[in-house]
């Protein structure tokens, strides 16, 4: 059929017909079709019905595949967007109802298996939304649709399927955050386990017998097979999730007893080699077991006392043990030559799944070190605990400690996992020769890969025994190691296993170990030894020496810098890839530690960089490139200005590392952060490298960039490095980027407080040039004022005020005017104001209905710091500005109130040289002579002699104040940035550390008091009006 879409979606109505035209539409291979069809299903799923007709044409099991796959992923997806009671166009209860009652069903008879999934994932989604408020009877309702289907002469697949409904909704309830959706499964889960352990252990029972006894009916046998599995996966999560105290339920420990012996059995079955089962049925039946061990495992860590207190626990894990002792005898490599050349009798093939004794003893291996944390580590919760539940852990911690982890177990365990599990494998030494990358990285796995890894996990338990069991298990190890630590013992196998589990227990060995004796003795020696297989022993060297140089103090540190210049040099055959490889990761700890010396590094630091670099160039896959590089960053920022004779080698490394990159954002964020730390290392000699980083950093910051989404932190962190390094001569190279800041200004931007600190920065290196920046600052400052984060208003009142003396100093009284317009124009000065206004009034109230305003003491420190500036600019130019920013008010009225919230706050200034600027601005005003200003004569005395005795110490023989600089000059710096010398000049034509205080107040007093016609008409009017002691507290300053 060829069928398009002509007409708008909202004119074709929704009908069953019309639903299926347009899902065969959207399911086909013509791409306008499915545009159109897509754009028509959109329009459709917020109308009443859409839903439910989905479901009827999926159910249609004649209609095609394709248009039924459609039906039910649009179902799935439309349950998350609309089921919820409270979605915009939710779908109604009538319709839930209807799909509710034919999912159940419809998905028991489904013939495909992969619709089947879909169904079943659609059911539980809908029970996690519904159950137990609005489908009180889900499982119930899905229990017995399972019972139903179990009965004789039911087809086979409706019993796989109903085992599939079940399985999915026990994962979805299982895993659901809500407690409340828990707590209901548990309540079912006994319901449950009577129907499906029926299910399960009956299948089990039709498939052994025809195992062990023989019949004609092999395919009902393998069906037996497959429902037992099924019920087994459905079961495992069931146990797991619905009981909280497994060990107090007696179906549990009747359930967990019975599949006890099925493990027996079921493991004996796979390992009699006289067993004539056939290798689909052996395939099955090893696949029953893996799921057994990991209900093992999960009860373990999930519900430690209570696997502790089942019966048979103790005895089970010990039966771990012995199968993992058994798999451990073959578990080895024997030949070295397997190191150096392909291996022929390792046959298995890359993306097989783990042979299933491996797997089991993997498991074995994380249940006993669940068992062992059980003891010593066991899981904090802030759940309430009855009596009951702490005397049950306690007893589970004794129980597991005194019959299982015995002194003589431990010991046990902790040579077996050494001699038999830290081996290497002749296909882990077949796969470092032909993927040494990749076996690298998978060994150098992080977070939970250990749990995939015999190996790997085999060393977590080891370090946990030796944590807990130091004093017994130390002596044993180190027994051992004295006898293998020889140049003479050439078994590099067995020296790998232990000098590993002596890197492991670094941290408890640190002081029972001679380490810089075995290191000048036996490590420097052997590094040099040029055998076959002692690329293996050089690889474990260099990691032995990662791990214990963060431990371990006063080591002979330049021989281990030699040993690391040995064996990342590839010159030397023996240091194949995998060891430079694993060199290149572990140095990032031989130079991390507190004791680690530029000095001694440097004759090494040369020959050691060049190998690295080499190394990046020579590795191909993105992991291992991003571990080196940061370990180059790691190496740059140790050796400081040293790395720079390196610098061109380095920066010629990242451009094409960075397009190599393509969408690896970890990666180029890492080159982001060699740049950074390289910048500072170079400081002003950076600049030379300008050319190829400004562009770089524009590219990350744009408003359109791709990248801007991954890549702005680390941009804006090395944009702001190469601001602090630049030197004066370099300032235009970084004037190209400024507007980028500005769309960064948004309250809330994640990048607003950098983006503030850069500006300010810029301010520094080019106040001229930000300036007329100020148009297009102050909008967005405007916003900041009312914004509840104190930092980001902080910054921003901050740079008014530097631009403020920027203007002043450099354009004079023109420039400054030309500020204060602007200032007026985007209203920020009137913002300013009205938020000392609402100070004022709240402050004027008492009581518990009093208005509350919205400025911190912080905040009105530095509005007042805004207008001091202003008013030290010329108090005619603070009058003016006033009346402006309020001109419905009278300015007698806005001057009295806001005068008094000034006097009011400033005993609440604690910054000393805010204190002094508003004690310069206040004094300032005193020269107008004004009656407005003169009336708080007493209030400003007040204030001098705070201020004075704060600013001149009783040891000021001098007289002078100590906020002033006496020698501007001593306060250049040696190597002086831009952005320092920037901040100097400010900093030394500051008001605040230029004018003398009481010189200052004097001269100003003595203006106002001509201005007020002298001497005796200044102290007939206003001083007269001052208390005595006020007056006379004063007078002791000597100002006059």
């Amino acid at each position: 059929m060829n069928f398009a879409i002509e007409v708008p979606g909202e004119a074709t109505p929704l009908s069953l017909q019309n639903l299926y035209h347009t899902l065969t539409a959207a399911s086909s291979t013509n791409p306008q079709q499915i545009k159109s069809g897509a754009q028509q299903l959109q329009n459709w799923e917020k109308q009443p019905g859409y839903y439910s007709s989905l479901q009827s044409i999926f159910v249609d099991t004649a209609l095609p595949v394709d248009v039924r796959h459609l039906c039910i992923i649009q179902l799935k997806n439309g349950i998350d967007k609309y089921w919820r009671k409270t979605a915009t166009n939710a779908i109604s209860k009538e319709e839930k109802d209807q799909i509710c009652a034919r999912s159940i069903e419809s998905g028991t008879k489904e013939p495909d298996p992969l619709l089947a999934l879909q169904n079943a994932l659609m059911i539980a989604k809908i029970v996690r939304y519904e159950y137990a408020l609005d489908w009180p009877d889900a499982l119930s309702s899905l229990a017995s649709n399972l019972d139903l289907t179990y009965q004789p002469n039911r087809d086979p697949l409706e019993l796989l399927r109903a085992l599939l409904i079940l399985l999915e909704v026990i994962k979805e309830l299982s895993t659901a955050r809500i407690q409340r959706t828990r707590a209901s499964l548990q309540t079912a889960a006994s319901e449950v386990l009577q129907i499906l352990g029926k299910v399960y252990f009956g299948k089990v029972q039709t498939w052994t017998n025809f195992v062990q006894y023989g019949g004609d009916d092999e395919g009902g046998a393998l069906n037996s097979l497959e429902q037992s599995l099924l019920a087994l996966r459905t079961l495992r999560r069931l146990l797991i999730a619905g009981w909280n105290f497994p060990n107090r339920s007696s179906e549990f420990q009747s359930a967990w007893g019975l599949l006890i012996n099925h493990f027996k059995d079921m493991l004996a079955l796979t390992t009699d080699d006289s067993s004539s089962i056939n290798a689909d049925v052996r395939l099955l039946v090893e696949k029953h077991l893996r799921q057994i061990a990991k209900l093992h495992q999960n009860l373990a860590k999930d519900h430690p006392a209570g696997f502790a207190l089942l019966p048979d626990s103790i005895e089970l894990v010990t039966a771990y043990w012995g199968l993992i002792s058994r798999f451990g005898e073959s578990f080895g490599s024997q030949t070295t030559g397997a190191a150096n050349s392909r291996t022929g009798d390792d046959d298995d093939d890359d993306g097989e799944p783990m042979p299933v004794m491996e797997y089991l003893s993997l498991k074995g291996l994380l249940l006993l070190r669940a068992c062992v944390r059980m003891v010593f580590n066991p899981a904090q919760t802030f759940k309430f605990q009855q009596d009951q539940d702490k005397e049950e852990k306690s007893r589970s911690r004794q129980l597991v400690k005194q019959t299982l982890l015995t002194e003589s177990f431990s010991q046990t365990m902790m040579q077996t996992l050494v001699t038999r599990f830290f081996v290497f494998r002749s296909r882990d030494l077949r796969d470092w020769q032909e993927e040494p990358e990749e076996w690298e990285r998978k060994e150098e796995g992080e977070d939970d890969v250990w749990e995939f890894s015999l190996r790997s996990c085999a060393e977590k338990l080891f370090l946990e025994l030796m944590l807990n069991y130091k004093a017994h298990l130390a002596p044993p190890l180190i027994s051992v190691f004295a006898n293998v630590a020889s140049p003479q013992n050439y078994d590099v196998f067995l020296k790998d296993s232990v000098y590993g589990a002596i890197g492991l227990a670094a941290s408890v060995l640190e002081d029972k170990i001679d380490f810089g004796s075995f290191l000048n003795g036996t490590l420097a020696h052997e590094v040099q030894i040029n055998q076959p297989g002692y690329n293996i022993l050089r690889r474990r060297i260099a990691i032995v020496l990662g791990q214990w140089l963060l431990v371990k103090d006063g080591l002979d540190r330049p021989l281990v810098y030699q040993i690391f210049q040995h064996i990342l040099d590839k010159r030397d055959p023996l240091n194949d890839l995998v060891v430079r490889i694993t060199a290149g990761r572990q140095l990032k700890n031989i130079i991390l530690p507190f004791e680690f010396s530029i000095h001694t590094f440097k004759p090494y630091c040369a020959t050691i960089t060049s190998h690295l670099m080499a190394l990046i160039n020579d590795v191909e896959l993105g992991e291992t490139k991003l571990a080196l590089l940061n370990t180059l960053t790691t190496l740059v920022q140790s050796v400081d200005d040293e790395i720079t004779p390196f610098a061109d080698q380095i920066i010629s490394l990242l451009p094409p590392l960075w397009e190599q990159a393509g969408d690896e954002f970890l990666m180029k964020q890492s080159i982001l952060g060699i740049l950074s730390s390289l910048i500072s290392a170079m400081k002003s000699n950076s600049r030379q490298y300008h050319s190829f980083m400004i562009p770089l950093i524009e590219s990350c910051v744009k408003m359109d960039s791709d990248t801007r989404t991954y890549l702005l932190e680390d941009s804006m962190e090395l944009w702001a490095t190469v601001l602090q390094q630049t030197p004066s001569a370099a300032v235009p190279d970084v004037l190209p980027l400024v507007p980028h800041l500005f769309p960064m200004l948004e309250v809330g931007s994640d990048t607003l407080r950098r983006s503030l600190e850069m500006i300010e920065v810029y301010v520094y290196l080019a106040p001229l040039q930000m300036l007329p920046s100020s148009s297009l600052l102050l909008p967005a400052f405007v916003d900041l004022l009312e914004d509840a984060k104190r930092e980001a208003t902080g910054l921003a009142l901050n740079i008014i005020d530097l631009l403020m003396q920027s203007a002043l100093e450099l354009g004079g009284i023109e420039a400054f005017m030309s500020l204060m317009s602007q200032l007026l124009e985007s209203k920020y000065l009137q913002t300013i104001l009205s938020g000392l206004r609402g100070a004022h009034e709240a402050h004027q109230a008492s009581g518990p209905n009093r208005s509350k305003s919205w400025l911190d003491v912080l905040a009105e420190t530095d509005y007042l710091s805004i207008l001091s500036r202003i008013v030290l600019a010329g108090p005619n130019i603070f009058v003016d500005a006033v009346k402006a920013a309020r001109p419905s008010e009278q300015f007698d009225f806005t001057i009295q109130w806001l005068l008094s919230e000034w006097f009011r706050h400033f005993d609440n200034i604690s910054h000393p040289e805010k204190k002094k600027l508003n004690c310069l601005g206040l004094t300032a005003l005193v020269q107008t002579g004004q009656a407005w200003m003169l009336e708080h004569l007493q209030e400003l005395m007040g204030v001098w002699t705070e201020t004075v005795l704060e600013f001149y110490d009783d040891d000021n023989s001098m007289g002078i104040d100590y906020m002033v600089y006496k020698d501007p000059d001593a306060l250049k710096a040696t190597g002086e940035t831009a952005e320092q010398e920037g901040r100097r000049k400010l900093l030394t034509v500051d008001p605040v550390h230029r004018f003398d205080l009481k010189t200052f107040i004097r001269e100003h007093v003595q203006q106002a008091i001509a201005t007020s016609g002298g001497n005796e008409t200044f102290q007939a009017e206003w001083v007269i009006n001052v208390d005595k002691d006020v007056l006379e507290a004063f007078g002791k300053l000597g100002i006059f």
